[in-house]
């Protein structure tokens, strides 16, 4: 153990730890809080935040400086060493398996986007949104990437909070209905895959198929669609587009689904979401440090085969 950390055991270094944490979300050159706003918020006393500070910037973490009646204001800060002394250690977003080049577009954004910030980040892939918003609440892990549709619908049941919303076409490109070549889709008996880890393609499913005599449900995940569609064993789907590029052989048509199917998921579930834990002590942080512009640039970049996929 070196000299730092013994003194982070310390009553002024575990306070030094609660404010490297508070500093991360505070932008250069604005004006700190006051002292004993910072000491009522941490739950100490003035002198152990003043002392907190002077560690900080003994090891070269942040500097300060006082401006009069002006207050004190925050000059320099190394993120890098400030999230190292909060103890948050690495950040583990769940996302999509990354079968599509939008996917790993996303993916590279969100990496080049926390290396920018000096944030240590890793990714994990995790099919269906479900299971990763039950890794999240298992604290497992710290954040997740989910369509806006399915944010949504999981925030109003679990205490989840929106971190950002990438904007459209960011998650997914299209959703198309999948018909085995020769196959009328509105005949009797249509036998039709559908993944129920994804509430997004559940539900659009079920509504493009909906009415359908003698429907017949096959659960199924992506990397089952071709050898079922090739063995005459399912008829139909919906899939995502960018999913399905190159994958499916000749035997498959691709519909579009109408608007009147799409309804107000035209507008969500092609938007990426990141959702944390609600009052996660990261989440402020996070938010301080994602550009949205940044990732979304990287990930068009990737599309149009710009930047090689990196994650």
């Amino acid at each position: 153990m070196n000299a730092i950390d013994e003194r982070l055991l310390t009553r002024n270094g575990l306070a030094a730890r609660q404010l490297a944490a508070t500093l991360l979300t505070h932008e250069e050159n604005t004006r700190l809080p006051r002292l004993r706003d910072v000491a009522e918020q941490l739950g100490v006393g003035n002198g152990t935040v003043q002392a907190a500070f002077q560690l900080l910037e003994g090891v070269g973490a942040i500097r300060t400086v006082a401006r009069g009646h002006l207050g004190t204001f925050l000059v320099e800060a190394d993120r890098a060493v400030l999230w190292r002394l909060s103890g948050m250690g690495t950040l583990l977003a769940a996302m999509p398996l990354p079968y599509s080049r939008r996917y790993e577009g996303l993916a590279t954004g969100l990496r080049t986007a926390f290396e920018q910030a000096r944030t240590p980040f890793a990714v994990t892939f995790m099919r269906g949104a479900h299971d990763r918003v039950a890794a999240l609440l298992e604290h497992k892990v710290d954040l997740v990437v989910l369509s806006r549709f399915a944010a949504d619908r999981l925030m109003g049941q679990h205490p989840l909070e929106l971190v950002a919303d990438l904007g459209p076409s960011t998650y997914v490109g299209a959703h198309g209905i999948l018909v085995r070549r020769g196959v009328d889709p509105v005949s009797h008996g249509l036998r039709v895959a559908v993944d129920r880890s994804s509430e997004d393609l559940e539900l659009l499913t079920e509504r493009a198929f909906a009415g359908r005599p003698d429907l017949k449900w096959v659960e199924a995940s992506y990397m089952q669609l071709p050898d079922l569609f090739a063995r005459g064993e399912v008829d139909a789907t919906v899939w995502n587009l960018d999913e399905v590029q190159g994958r499916m052989g000749e035997g498959v048509d691709v519909l579009p689904l109408s608007d009147e199917i799409l309804g107000e998921l035209s507008l969500r579930n092609a938007r990426a979401a990141i959702v944390g834990r609600a009052e996660d002590r990261p989440l402020g942080v996070v938010r301080q440090a994602l550009d949205p512009d940044l990732i979304t640039g990287i990930q068009q970049a990737v599309l149009r085969g710009d930047l090689i996929p990196s994650y």
